[in-house]
C-alpha cells in the first residue's frame, strides 16, 4: 500500500495591531528603570521612604502597561484562533479533535520557522512567555480594567497569574496538537499586511 503525504494546510495569517497608547511606552520604560533602582542595580538606592514609594508607584504603572499590551496582543491571537477554527471546519482538514487549544498550542509552542524568525527580528526573545501570557490575560479580561481595580499584589506578580490562566485555558477542552509541517501560517504587523493587500490590488 502506498502512503500519500498529507497536504500542508495554510491557515489564515496572524495579524498583530499596534497596541501602544499615549505615554504607554514612556511608562513602560520608567517602570523598568524604577524596578532596577529598587533592586539597587542602577548604582544607587532610594534615599528615603518617599523615594521608594515613588519608585514603587512607577513600577506598578509600568506593570499595568505591560498587562494592557499583553491583553491587546491576546485579543489579536484569540481572533486568529477563531478564524482558524472556522477555516479548518470548512476545509478538507476538518477534524473534530481540533479545538481552539490546538491553535493556541501551535502559536505558543511550535509556530512555523518563518514566524519564529520574524519574531526574533522584531526583538521578541521569549515568544512562548509573551504569547502564552497574552492568551492568559485576554482569557481573564475582555478590555483593559481600570488600574485602580487591580491590587498591587496582582500588578507586581501578574505574569504568574497569566501563566496559570493560560494553563487553565489549555485545559478547558481536550485538543489535538498540530505540527507546523501540517499546519502553517504567516505573521504580519497590521500596517505591513495593509501594504501587502494594497500592492496586490494594484497589480490585479
Amino acid at each position: 500500500m502506498t502512503l500519500t503525504m498529507r497536504e500542508q494546510c495554510l491557515l489564515p495569517p496572524l495579524i498583530l495591531h499596534p497596541f501602544g497608547g499615549a505615554g504607554s511606552a514612556d511608562e513602560l520604560l520608567e517602570g523598568s528603570k524604577a524596578a532596577l533602582a529598587l533592586q539597587g542595580l542602577l548604582g544607587s538606592s532610594p534615599n528615603s521612604t518617599d523615594d521608594e514609594f515613588e519608585l514603587e508607584r512607577k513600577v506598578l504603572i509600568g506593570r499595568y502597561q505591560e498587562i494592557r499590551m499583553l491583553l491587546f496582543l491576546g485579543k489579536d491571537i484569540l481572533r486568529w484562533i477563531d478564524q482558524c477554527c472556522d477555516f479548518v471546519s470548512r476545509s478538507s482538514a476538518s477534524d473534530p479533535r481540533i479545538t481552539e487549544q490546538s491553535f493556541a498550542a501551535l502559536v505558543v509552542d511550535d509556530p512555523p520557522a518563518l514566524v519564529r524568525e520574524k519574531l526574533e527580528r522584531w526583538g521578541v526573545s521569549d515568544r512562548r512567555a509573551v504569547f502564552s501570557r497574552a492568551i492568559g490575560i485576554h482569557s481573564l479580561f475582555a478590555a483593559p480594567p481600570p488600574p485602580e481595580t487591580l491590587s498591587p499584589v496582582f500588578l507586581r506578580n501578574y505574569h504568574r497569574y497569566a501563566d496559570h490562566a493560560y494553563i487553565c485555558y489549555q485545559h478547558l477542552r481536550p485538543y489535538f496538537p498540530l505540527a507546523p509541517k501540517d499546519y502553517t501560517f504567516e505573521l504580519y504587523a497590521s500596517e505591513e499586511y495593509a501594504r501587502l493587500l494594497s500592492d496586490q490590488w494594484e497589480r490585479s
